[in-house]
């Protein structure tokens, strides 16, 4: 089972200061920066999932990336924009969510065959229209004429795709993207592909989908899958399901959310092996919007703001120290959250309390922790953020390394 992680130019800074808050002068984001498989290890995904509307952009707007770094994405090549070691495999889509809202995908066949080919990805998936429905007895109701209209274009443009592909000379692998509302639609879809030439497949639209639900697609999908055909699940990560996936034809995932919990998840940010903790909110006063506007408006005294701010990270690192107890820790806490957030909104103190008890960064085996303590589990800017995202990727590497397929 391959975990492929979805690309979305996320980076830290290996020399950020974490005392002062600040960047080195000498910093070089393109240069110095680092991604998740040069900051831990080991490696903590397979490989990457790079979407053409990420760095392209589509009709809905422009991508995440600059002009510069688009410009270098092509010069340089995926791997070697990405600084990707030879054990790290690329796989390319459409991105197909940033365009859900269209009548039909903004792409053309030949400009997406170019993207893959002109950036070496190892793979690339078809040009594919996402169906946001689904029926689990598909008998029971007729499908909406938009969701087959949608599920016809995308095995239109696949044909076109694997032909193209094909009559080129490619040297990626093409996989088919398939859509559906529901078992039997997603088992015609797979049909479709095979027919046409697929050996691999992207089940695409499941993020809404119970793993139940998908489980009945994929046994469906069963009783017409060719033996060698593998399939890949687009945007899912269900650790607890992968196992069973896995008896089903399923070779490969990709997802963010490992990742992007870390940061916008409310709760259940910092991973480990076998629970999940909160980490403790210390907004900055002067780079949350949040704050800044209750400053602005009176509500927030900013000298007060930065006595309880500049308190807090000090009695945390002390308590890193074990120099300072716990209460003294949650009493800092609790003066700067009455502060910022005020007596009707949601107090976390009894998460905060679990999490420095356990203070699960102290036994974690991941780099990061090693090197960082108590502030990879401070929820504050982006590189303390994204760092705890890094490092809930290694514990999602570890999951399903302990896992048996089979």
């Amino acid at each position: 089972m391959k975990f492929y992680f979805p690309d979305s130019q996320d980076l830290v800074s290996p020399t950020y200061d974490f005392i002062n808050d600040e960047y080195s002068p000498y910093r070089v984001r393109q240069r110095d920066d680092v991604y998740a498989h040069q900051a831990v290890t080991p490696i903590p995904y397979d490989g990457i999932l790079v979407s053409k509307a990420v760095v392209d952009g589509s009709m809905k707007g422009a991508g995440k990336y600059s002009a510069p770094q688009r410009e270098r994405f092509y010069r340089l090549g995926v791997k070697n924009f990405f600084r990707l070691p030879e054990v790290c495999s690329t796989i390319g889509d459409c991105g197909a969510f940033n365009y859900i809202d269209e009548e039909h995908p903004p792409y053309e066949v030949d400009e997406v065959l170019d993207f893959y080919g002109r950036c070496g990805f190892d793979a690339g998936i078809s040009i594919d229209h996402i169906i946001f429905g689904y029926i689990p007895q598909e008998s029971d109701a007729e499908p909406e004429a938009a969701w087959i209209n949608r599920q016809q274009i995308s095995l239109r443009l696949a044909e076109d795709f694997i032909t193209t592909a094909r009559t080129s000379g490619a040297r990626f692998e093409p996989v088919g993207a398939a859509q559906g509302w529901g078992p039997h639609s997603y088992a015609r879809s797979v049909q479709e592909l095979q027919k046409m030439g697929y050996r691999r497949i992207a089940l695409g639209g499941m993020v809404p989908l119970k793993s139940h639900e998908i489980l009945a697609c994929l046994r469906a999908v069963d009783t017409v899958r060719a033996p060698e055909t593998e399939l890949h699940l687009l945007g899912i990560n269900r650790v607890d399901s992968m196992e069973q996936f896995a008896r089903h034809g399923v070779t490969s995932f990709d997802s963010t959310s490992a990742f992007r919990q870390a940061f916008m998840d409310d709760r259940n940010n910092y991973h480990t092996a076998t629970d999940s903790y909160t980490a403790i909110r210390v907004p900055q006063v002067d780079g949350n919007p949040a704050l800044k506007r209750l400053i602005l408006s009176g509500s927030v005294s900013q000298a007060e703001a930065i006595i309880a701010e500049r308190a807090c990270l000090g009695a945390l690192r002390e308590f890193d120290r074990e120099e300072t107890p716990l209460e003294d820790v949650l009493t800092a806490l609790e003066t700067y959250e009455s502060l910022v957030l005020g007596p009707k909104k949601k107090s976390y103190l009894e998460y905060y309390e679990r999490t420095l008890s356990d203070a699960p960064w102290r036994t974690c085996p991941c780099a990061l922790c090693n090197k960082h303590g108590i502030e990879i589990a401070i929820f504050r800017g982006t590189e303390r953020n994204k760092r705890r995202g890094f490092h809930n990727l290694t514990v999602l590497e570890a999951k399903m390394r302990s896992l048996t397929f089979g």
